[in-house]
Parts: C-alpha cells; structure tokens; sequence
C-alpha cells in the first residue's frame, strides 16, 4: 500500500472513532522532519508520522520531531503492522 493511500484510510479512521476532530496535513517546508498529521480533539492534539511499512526510512529531524512533540503531548510513528497499537494509544491520550 502506498503511504498516501495508508494516511487517507488512516484519517477516515480516526474521523469516525474520535468524533468531531479536526486533522491537518503538515507542511514540512516550513518544518523539515515534523509529523504528517495534526489531530485536535477537544482540548488535546497529537501528531503522528505516517510510513508505507516498518521499514521505510525516515528523514532528517523525524525521530527529532517525534521525541520532542511526544514530551509536549502525544506523537508517534505509525504504519499498518503498528497502526491498531497506536490508534488504541492515541485514543486513550485523547480521550482521558
């Protein structure tokens, strides 16, 4: 599966389990390395980074992003092997 195709399926899927979030596409231009997605859910947000598969390289600043991001909320890289672990993480952060 391609990435764009995981991310779209990703979005209906989060849309209809965390009613009424908004999601948002990055700009990496203007941050080199940040998330693909913003998730803002009531008065919570999380980013998380798309990938095609486990093994797909990550560019500069990811992990970076990812790190820092996650020390401030909620921030992760998923992946259809990982993707049922880090929706039910995600769903708790932003649900509590």
């Amino acid at each position: 599966m391609r990435e764009s195709a995981f991310q779209a399926n990703l979005k209906k899927e989060i849309k209809t389990r965390l009613k009424g979030c908004i999601i948002m596409k990055t700009d990496s231009s203007q941050y080199q390395g940040i998330p693909d997605l913003l998730i803002l859910y009531k008065n919570k947000w999380a980013m998380l980074e798309c990938k095609k598969d486990p093994k797909a390289s990550k560019r500069p600043n990811q992990s970076y992003y990812i790190s820092k991001i996650n020390n401030m909320s909620f921030a992760r890289f998923i992946n259809p092997e990982n993707k049922e672990e880090v929706l039910n993480e995600l769903y708790r952060s932003l649900e509590s």
